[in-house]
């Protein structure tokens, strides 16, 4: 199989169906599975085989998309979910216990924010931000009790890219894995090929593409010694009473270096049902097989938005990895050189008042709260996508009272520009 993510898109995990030879991937509309035999049923609940039990478990549709996803991103396998907040904090439940706690880096979706400073902490779970310009800033938040980083590759709405390497070798240092979210990113690059141990995408974005469909997925990059530091990581090295006292580490050893992905299947998935439908993984299946040719147009739109938004003199600040100085201009250069992704933030002279009459002003551009459509979307964060943070936890994700953030899609450049001119221009 080629290493080429743009041949991955379309080939990884899939090649026809067996029984009627179709080449495109069948929606298996079931939440059921017919046994061989009570020893069939038995070994698969054993985990002694693998294969399909119920959907709200696994399914032949969401096993081809687990399976192309993961192979994009040069990981072993992967775990689809419903939404990609629900990825996001089965990531960390997987491996946090009530007590337990983990650092995130403060440049961070607002829902991702949110989860984590309230909902995480109500399950007795602490969340300490640190920025990432420093990425010892890291090693400092860690005790005994910290069971892994998180962190965005492309943090929305920042866009300062995050030190993947850097801080994946401090983790390294105390057994701690990485969890990058890399929704904003897919295939500019692969946050598992610089150390990152786990990676996310909310699917429902750059993956899916077309803004149908809701879904998540967390891809478990098999590189990660789970068994080296086990006082660190007890969910995956102690016995787990949810599943008749498997050591998860040790209960995969004839499948492969795949504990933390099983255990998140089985216990997670299994109990919380965040399970993604066999409808929305098929419909996600058909975006990802042309996400590599949609993020080159994003990539190029974006970057002559960019340009544009520089010129006009209405516009006191712009905001994308290509406007970036000093060490974090390094940083975008190490980990994105083929693509700085399609979001653009800006803030307008006239402040928030201003931002609003550009909202409203636009006519093809879209008015929601997505990112990474094909055609192209605006909002103003701070009264919606990052509304439930206060003032002070708005400023460290990167939002002021004035900030706009665009996701640049694929129509022709001039359409694109034309409507920004003329909101621009209302805005006044």
């Amino acid at each position: 199989m080629s290493t080429h993510p743009e041949t991955l898109a379309l080939h990884a995990g899939w090649r026809r169906d067996e029984a009627t030879t179709a080449v495109a991937v069948p929606i298996y509309q079931t939440t059921s599975y017919q046994f061989n035999s009570t020893e069939h049923a038995a070994n698969l609940f054993s985990l002694a085989e693998l294969g399909n039990i119920y959907t709200r478990i696994m399914n032949p549709t969401q096993d081809a998309l687990e399976k192309r996803v993961a192979a994009i991103e040069g990981g072993v396998a992967a775990l689809a979910t419903a939404s990609g907040q629900a990825a996001t904090a089965m990531a960390v439940q997987n491996l946090c216990r009530a007590g337990d706690n983990f650092v995130a880096s403060t440049d961070l979706y607002g829902g991702t924010w949110n989860l984590f400073a309230n909902t995480l902490k109500d399950q007795g779970i602490e969340c300490r931000f640190v920025d990432p310009e420093d990425p010892e800033a890291f090693a400092r938040a860690t005790d005994d009790r910290t069971r892994l980083y998180y962190a965005e590759t492309l943090p929305n709405p920042k866009l300062r890219v995050f030190p993947i390497a850097e801080v994946a070798a401090i983790g390294k240092r105390f057994g701690i894995p990485l969890i990058m979210d890399n929704t904003a990113a897919p295939l500019l690059v692969r946050p598992l090929d610089h150390g990152a141990a786990i990676v996310m995408h909310s699917l429902t974005k750059y993956l899916g593409g077309h803004g149908t469909s809701i879904g998540g997925i967390i891809i478990d990059g098999g590189n990660f010694d789970w068994e080296a530091h086990p006082a660190r990581q007890p969910a995956l090295n102690t016995p787990d009473p949810s599943y008749h006292g498997a050591v998860w580490t040790q209960a995969v050893k004839g499948i492969g270096p795949v504990a933390y992905i099983i255990k998140a299947r089985t216990t997670l998935l299994r109990d919380l049902g965040a399970a993604i439908s066999p409808f929305n993984a098929f419909m996600i299946l058909q975006g990802v097989e042309t996400v590599a040719l949609r993020m080159r147009a994003h990539c190029e739109n974006a970057l002559a938005v960019v340009k544009y938004l520089q010129s006009r003199p209405d516009v006191t600040k712009v905001i994308h990895p290509s406007t970036t100085t000093g060490l974090a201009a390094e940083r975008t250069k190490k980990y994105l050189p083929n693509g700085m992704g399609g979001l653009v933030g800006f803030e307008l002279q006239g402040g928030a008042e201003a931002g609003k009459k550009f909202i409203n002003a636009l006519k093809m551009f879209y008015h929601v709260a997505n990112i990474g459509d094909a055609r192209s979307l605006a909002i103003h964060p701070a009264s919606t996508t990052h509304s439930q943070l206060n003032q002070e936890e708005q400023a460290a994700t990167g939002v002021s009272p004035g900030y706009v953030r665009l996701s640049i899609g694929i129509e022709h450049i001039d359409d694109i520009l034309a409507d920004l001119t003329q909101a621009l221009d209302a805005s006044k």
